[in-house]
């Protein structure tokens, strides 16, 4: 029996067939899942979103900052003696006038009595000369010449400013004997002294015998752009920002806990970093407790003023590449990206006041399957405290169940 010719339509059929299943086959699966419909092909994706709000809200912000002493002095001798004392205990609060060291004092002491002996003998001096200026005086014209008269009086002046460099004398002598015993000149914290009983100390010398460091208050220096300075103003002058009756500062510690005392604002620097573009503001803050020690970093919240803007989760926005802030609004039921003007932060939200409005519709979840464009299934939402999303529609009956391969389909 002839064999019957081959169909070249199924022998095509067949062959094609083959080749597509090795083909699928042979591909890895990363190239399998690529040979797909690209994201978002197969219906509109499902996100929450809340409708945008405006609020009037405070304007603040939270800038680094390190803690200064509020007066810091180093203790030297003004005189030259040994140390015969430390008065002090390091780490002890003192106040002002407090006694630190002792020195010797018995060269002073003597320097101090031939001082006074001194001003003694110009004194007597002085009373000499002045009775012979008298009495030449008395005498003038009846055997006492004029020119006896006028050298009497200038031994009297001689002798009156003897006196006067006597005591001069005598109250450096005793400056110096009083500077045998050295004290704070401030209230503060003493530090433990850098030299022992017995040593030999020189006046002005180059070595600090301890240092004194005021705590109570302590001042809090911060840098801010002035780009964002600039900004403030501007929205100060149109009137976007309510000034703040009295502006106060909060801390934030090292441990990440609230100091409970407030601040105040001193003054700013008056000079622009040409390096950073930043200017220095410095703070002033009570610390008795000293809690807050000189070189600690901080961080400082201002309450600038109220503004008025639209309040967007900060988890439903990211950075670009440029720095600008971005979220994805539901308009028309499709979803665009936006770049947002941010004006300071509430809590966790962002004060919007460009870029987004009362009423739009913000997409909080689901954010890493947008794309521009993109259909979306709305579901609203709401925002709990801790900024996280939770539904908002109503609880409803569970719907029968779906068949076996549609429900795979469904979630595939």
């Amino acid at each position: 029996m002839p064999l019957l010719p081959p169909n070249p339509v199924a022998r095509a059929a067949g062959v094609g067939g083959l080749s597509l299943a090795l083909l699928l086959l042979l591909l890895p699966p990363a190239a399998q899942a690529q040979s797909g419909p690209p994201p978002g092909a197969g219906g509109p994706v499902e996100a929450g979103v809340i409708t945008l709000e405006a609020a009037q809200t405070p304007y603040e912000v939270t800038l680094p900052g390190r803690a200064v002493a509020f007066a810091r002095v180093d203790i030297r001798p003004r005189v030259e003696g040994v140390v015969e004392e430390i008065a002090y205990t390091p780490g002890q609060a003192l106040e002002a006038g407090a006694l630190l060291f002792r020195i010797g004092d018995d060269a002073h002491e003597a320097a101090v009595a031939a001082a006074a002996a001194d001003l003694a003998s110009a004194e007597a001096s002085l009373s000499s000369a002045a009775s012979t200026l008298e009495r030449y005086r008395a005498l003038s014209g009846a055997g006492v010449s004029e020119q006896d008269v006028e050298e009497a009086n200038a031994a009297f002046l001689q002798a009156e400013a003897s006196v006067k460099s006597a005591k001069a004398a005598l109250w450096i002598a005793q400056i110096d004997l009083d500077r045998t015993e050295i004290r704070s000149p401030i209230a503060g914290i003493p530090d433990p002294a850098d030299a022992s009983m017995g040593a030999l100390v020189t006046a002005n010398q180059e070595a600090a015998l301890t240092t004194v460091t005021q705590l109570d208050p302590i001042y809090v220096d911060v840098q801010e752009s002035s780009a964002r300075i600039q900004r403030v103003r501007r929205r100060l002058a149109d009137g976007t920002l309510k000034r703040e009756a009295k502006l106060e500062a909060r801390l934030t510690l090292e441990s990440g806990d609230p100091y409970e005392r407030t601040g105040v604002v001193l003054s700013p620097s008056a000079q622009v970093s040409a390096g950073t573009g930043t200017t220095t503001f410095r703070l002033q803050f009570p610390n008795p407790d000293r809690w807050i020690m000189p070189g600690q970093f901080l961080r400082v919240h201002l309450k600038l003023g109220e503004s008025q803007g639209v309040l967007v989760p900060q988890g439903a926005t990211s950075r670009a590449a440029d720095g600008a802030l971005t979220a994805w609004i539901l308009r028309d039921g499709k979803a665009r990206k936006v770049a947002l003007q941010e004006g300071g932060s509430a809590g966790n939200a962002w004060i919007v006041t460009g870029g987004a409005a009362a009423g739009d519709l913000l997409i909080v979840d689901n954010l890493r399957n947008m794309r521009e464009g993109a259909a979306v299934t709305a579901v609203p939402v709401t925002i709990d405290a801790t900024g996280l999303a939770e539904d908002a529609a109503p609880a409803q009956a569970p719907a029968p169940a779906a068949p076996a391969s549609a429900a795979s389909t469904a979630k595939d």
